[in-house]
């Protein structure tokens, strides 16, 4: 089995900033691409960035020069450093790993359990 384990959530005011981080661990074989996503009240899910095995990363158009994508040294980590963060940006943040647990077995996606992120205004 496969765990991605986030933290780093919380309550900040509007122009702060906030660090996520997300470790995968379990069956891991490799891991082709990590991403983060969020979803507000009410709202869909949806994509804040993404950051593949080769280091491309892609964000997304509202959080674009604010939200920045990395990964750790060991590859099994993410991070999402959140500058300048706005009250739209609340949600609960969630990870996402495309994970190839043997070389003969298709990837799938594994997710974590969520981390909450409040902006107050």
């Amino acid at each position: 089995q496969v765990q991605l384990v986030e933290s780093g959530g919380g309550l900040v005011q509007a122009g702060g900033s906030l660090r996520l981080s997300c470790a995968a661990s379990g069956s891991i074989f490799s891991i082709n691409a990590m991403a983060w996503y969020r979803q507000a009240p009410g709202k869909q899910r949806e994509l804040v960035a993404v950051i593949t095995s080769g280091g491309n990363t892609n964000v997304g158009d509202s959080v674009k020069g604010r939200f920045t994508i990395s990964r750790g040294n060991a590859k099994n980590t993410v991070y999402l450093q959140m500058n300048s963060l706005r009250p739209e940006d609340t949600a609960v943040y969630y990870c996402n790993a495309e994970v190839v647990v043997a070389d003969y077995i298709a990837p799938r996606d594994y997710w974590g359990q969520g981390t909450q992120v409040t902006v107050s205004s």
